[in-house]
Protein backbone atom coordinates (compact mmCIF):
# COMPACT_ATOMS: atom_id res chain seq x y z
CA UNK A 1 0.00 0.00 0.00
CA UNK A 2 2.69 2.46 1.15
CA UNK A 3 4.48 1.78 -2.60
CA UNK A 4 1.27 3.20 -3.85
CA UNK A 5 1.64 6.43 -2.18
CA UNK A 6 5.66 6.72 -2.93
CA UNK A 7 4.69 6.21 -6.36
CA UNK A 8 2.24 9.56 -6.34
CA UNK A 9 4.89 11.38 -4.37
CA UNK A 10 7.78 11.11 -6.74
CA UNK A 11 5.36 12.04 -9.44
CA UNK A 12 4.03 15.17 -7.26
CA UNK A 13 7.76 15.99 -6.40
CA UNK A 14 8.93 16.26 -9.83
CA UNK A 15 5.80 17.45 -11.46
CA UNK A 16 6.13 20.27 -8.35
CA UNK A 17 9.54 21.16 -9.31
CA UNK A 18 8.49 21.34 -12.67
CA UNK A 19 6.27 24.39 -12.06
CA UNK A 20 8.80 25.93 -9.89
CA UNK A 21 11.14 26.49 -13.06
CA UNK A 22 8.26 26.85 -15.74
CA UNK A 23 7.85 30.04 -12.89
CA UNK A 24 11.44 31.11 -12.73
CA UNK A 25 11.52 30.65 -16.72
CA UNK A 26 8.30 32.67 -16.90
CA UNK A 27 9.39 35.58 -14.17
CA UNK A 28 12.15 36.26 -16.83
CA UNK A 29 11.06 35.58 -20.01
CA UNK A 30 12.92 36.25 -23.23
CA UNK A 31 12.44 34.90 -26.60
CA UNK A 32 15.49 33.03 -26.68
CA UNK A 33 14.03 31.22 -23.77
CA UNK A 34 10.98 30.08 -26.16
CA UNK A 35 12.44 26.31 -26.85
CA UNK A 36 13.28 25.78 -22.48
CA UNK A 37 9.74 26.88 -22.13
CA UNK A 38 8.37 24.81 -24.43
CA UNK A 39 9.91 21.89 -22.72
CA UNK A 40 8.70 22.41 -19.32
CA UNK A 41 5.46 22.85 -20.56
CA UNK A 42 5.94 19.37 -22.02
CA UNK A 43 7.25 18.10 -18.68
CA UNK A 44 4.14 19.00 -17.19
CA UNK A 45 1.84 18.03 -19.14
CA UNK A 46 3.27 14.53 -19.11
CA UNK A 47 3.46 15.18 -15.21
CA UNK A 48 -0.16 15.71 -14.93
CA UNK A 49 -0.90 12.13 -16.82
CA UNK A 50 1.71 10.32 -14.79
CA UNK A 51 -0.47 11.79 -11.47
CA UNK A 52 -3.75 11.06 -13.64
CA UNK A 53 -2.04 7.38 -13.80
CA UNK A 54 -1.59 6.74 -10.34
CA UNK A 55 -5.18 7.56 -9.53
CA UNK A 56 -6.56 4.47 -10.98
CA UNK A 57 -4.21 2.77 -8.20
CA UNK A 58 -5.58 5.04 -5.31
CA UNK A 59 -9.22 5.08 -6.54
CA UNK A 60 -10.58 3.13 -3.34
CA UNK A 61 -8.88 5.73 -1.15
CA UNK A 62 -10.90 8.07 0.73
CA UNK A 63 -9.96 11.15 2.31
CA UNK A 64 -12.29 13.38 4.81
CA UNK A 65 -13.09 17.06 3.37
CA UNK A 66 -12.28 18.61 7.07
CA UNK A 67 -8.54 16.98 5.61
CA UNK A 68 -8.25 19.59 2.39
CA UNK A 69 -10.03 22.72 5.04
CA UNK A 70 -7.13 22.08 7.48
CA UNK A 71 -5.21 22.14 4.59
CA UNK A 72 -6.71 25.63 3.00
CA UNK A 73 -6.50 27.02 6.19
CA UNK A 74 -2.05 26.38 6.33
CA UNK A 75 -2.99 23.81 9.12
CA UNK A 76 -0.91 20.14 9.04
CA UNK A 77 -3.22 18.07 8.13
CA UNK A 78 -1.62 14.99 10.13
CA UNK A 79 -3.49 17.34 13.37
CA UNK A 80 -6.69 16.25 11.96
CA UNK A 81 -6.01 12.79 13.23
CA UNK A 82 -4.64 13.97 16.44
CA UNK A 83 -8.03 16.19 17.41
CA UNK A 84 -10.10 13.52 16.36
CA UNK A 85 -8.52 11.63 18.34
CA UNK A 86 -8.98 14.00 21.26
CA UNK A 87 -12.78 14.41 20.34
CA UNK A 88 -13.36 10.80 20.45
CA UNK A 89 -11.53 10.80 23.96
CA UNK A 90 -13.50 13.43 25.15
CA UNK A 91 -16.82 12.22 24.06
CA UNK A 92 -15.92 8.23 25.91
CA UNK A 93 -15.36 10.44 28.93
CA UNK A 94 -18.52 12.13 28.38
CA UNK A 95 -20.87 9.28 28.03
CA UNK A 96 -18.49 6.94 30.45
CA UNK A 97 -19.80 9.90 33.02
CA UNK A 98 -23.56 9.31 32.02
CA UNK A 99 -23.22 5.89 32.58
CA UNK A 100 -21.73 6.24 35.97
CA UNK A 101 -24.75 8.39 36.65
CA UNK A 102 -27.12 6.22 35.32
CA UNK A 103 -25.61 3.55 37.29
CA UNK A 104 -25.75 5.62 40.89
CA UNK A 105 -29.58 6.64 39.87
CA UNK A 106 -30.51 3.29 39.56
CA UNK A 107 -28.37 2.01 42.64
CA UNK A 108 -30.46 4.95 44.67
CA UNK A 109 -33.99 3.97 43.07
CA UNK A 110 -33.52 0.17 44.67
Amino acid sequence: MAEKFDHLEEHLEKFVENIRQLGIIVSDFQPSSQAGLNQKLNFIVTGLQDIDKCRQQLHDITVPLEVFEYIDQGRNPQLYTKECLERALAKNEQVKGKIDTMKVRRYILK
